[in-house]
């Protein structure tokens, strides 16, 4: 019995010698992972704010660009055109065939 209970701590304390290392390695892994998560997150949130800045921008210049004053003045100077008279305006209707 004694015999055999010698092997068995040998192979415990051998066991335990070895799965030290084995978390230290797998504790260094986990840790590389965490990092390349943190630089990816932290990517994302760049581009993140990158994208709100340029969408903030666009609505800026969907603004700019749909106001009336600014419509009215192009069609005016560069298209030579004017407000309809009433009597040039023709009204079309159309009737719904699904009726």
């Amino acid at each position: 019995m004694s015999r055999i209970s010698f092997v068995f701590r040998w192979i415990m304390l051998c066991v335990l010698a070895l799965s030290i290392p084995a978390l230290l390695v797998m504790n260094g892994l986990q840790s590389r992972k965490y990092t390349d998560l943190e630089r990816q997150i932290s990517e994302l949130e760049k581009k993140q704010a990158d994208l709100i800045e340029q969408n903030k921008k666009l609505i800026t210049d969907i603004s700019l660009l749909s106001n009336t004053d600014r419509i009215e003045s192009l069609a005016k100077d560069n298209l030579n055109m004017r407000p309809a008279e009433t009597d040039e305006i023709v009204r079309v209707e159309m009737k719904d065939k699904s009726k």
